[in-house]
């Protein structure tokens, strides 16, 4: 009888990666090393001989040691793992981690509640993550999640509230189904459920047709000075004239354009350096000025309030999201604010030399390559102070 092959162990890790996690055969207990609150996979066989792995969390409350399991794998994953070793830390600290029986399971709406108090404070966008939170689960989960307790929710309950929208609204239901996801994590980390319904099972049953992205409306780039000319016409408040044109000069998004502020900005130097915390980048992003730039500032200047806002609104306050996209509608233009980079990144490709990493950086694109990024730290502003520069010249020239 030929003797039965026998799988080497693999050789444990300093921290547990996917590969491993899925790979690994041999009972035993796992760590994922220092720093992960405690994290570890236990792999063992049961009664019937199939291979079981399953999370926990050895974690200290009170005084005491405790295990906390947190689901079995594939259902829930290391990364989602990891988050909710992070969840429990985060809620000992407040004094909120449950390790016990909770005689009262909150509902999902009790959950979304708990969930975004505990992420308020992380976000800088005065408010605006929230509302968003609340408006798309509002919309789309609450009516079948809200009133339902949280150990109650399937993946069942999180497909029917996913399909209705996932074909037509692709980008709105990838938004609920993780904003589901976090609450239901937040409920594995308090102990009410041990896995999460809107997490890899879920990704694997919906439908992978991909739709058509919708792009934002934007305009060929030799009709921009046609539209900054409309703009400078129209007779509109003064502060969302000039702060349309800065936009399209500099090729920034609108709420880092709405959100300026003069100690931004160094006339001298030529330069906006828009800080961190109002980056989608979560990145500090230098800004080069053309000399058409300068002069729209140098006209903003008049519209100073004290408030310290490049273009303040008519109260002192920040212009909202919708003043120049309703002056931009209203006026007949064909693009959205948002549209003008592409009319930016269009030129750039067709009617200049510069190289794709100049354009990107432009637009304050993050580089996906983890090597090269490593490598590549220089910011090219100089190289980009031209590229604007040339922008600006070309806009002229058309008007």
């Amino acid at each position: 009888m030929p003797e039965q092959t026998q799988i080497p162990p693999l050789e444990r890790p300093y921290r547990l990666s996917a590969r491993f996690v899925e790979a690994i055969q041999h009972p035993g207990r796992y760590g994922d090393g220092r720093g992960s609150g405690g994290l570890s996979l236990r792999v063992k066989r049961t009664a019937r001989g199939h291979l079981s792995k399953t999370w926990g969390q050895r974690i200290s409350v009170d005084g005491r040691a405790r295990n906390l399991g947190l689901g079995s794998w594939p259902h829930v994953s290391l990364t989602e793992a990891r988050q909710q070793c992070a969840l429990n830390l985060l809620a000992r600290q407040r004094g909120e981690l449950v390790t016990g029986h909770k005689p009262t399971v909150p509902t999902f709406g009790e959950a979304v509640e708990k969930v975004i108090a505990m992420h308020r404070t992380g976000w800088k966008d005065g408010g605006r993550s929230e509302k968003l939170w609340r408006a798309t689960l509002r919309d789309h989960a609450m009516p079948r999640l809200g009133r339902r307790p949280v150990d109650r929710i399937h993946t069942s309950d999180v497909m029917a509230v996913l399909l209705p929208i996932w074909n037509e609204k692709r980008a709105t239901a990838r938004q609920v189904r993780h904003r589901i996801g976090a609450v239901m994590r937040w409920a594995v980390a308090q102990g009410y459920r041990e896995d999460n319904p809107a997490g890899d099972a879920i990704g694997a049953a919906l439908p992978r047709n991909e739709v058509r992205p919708q792009h934002h409306r934007a305009l060929p780039y030799v009709e921009v000075a046609g539209a900054i000319a409309t703009v400078r016409e129209s007779g509109a408040y003064p502060a969302t004239v000039l702060a349309f044109e800065f936009l399209v000069l500099t090729a920034c998004r609108g709420i880092e354009v709405r959100g300026a502020r003069w100690e931004e900005i160094d006339l001298e130097a030529r330069e906006w350096r828009i800080p961190a915390e109002r980056m989608k980048t979560g990145r500090e992003h230098r800004v080069p000025l053309s000399d058409r730039a300068l002069t729209v500032l140098e006209e903003a200047q008049a519209l100073a309030d004290g408030s310290g806002l490049v273009f303040p609104s008519p109260r002192g306050r920040r212009l909202s999201d919708a003043t120049i996209t309703k002056m931009v509608r209203d006026l007949g233009i064909g693009a959205v604010p948002h549209g003008f980079r592409s009319s930016f990144r269009d030129w750039a490709a067709e009617r200049t030399d510069a190289p794709r990493e100049v354009c990107e950086l432009a637009l304050a694109h993050v580089n996906r390559d983890r090597v090269e990024a490593a490598y590549r730290r220089s910011d090219l502003f100089e190289r980009r102070r031209a590229l604007m520069e040339q922008w600006s010249a070309f806009l002229a020239r058309s008007l």
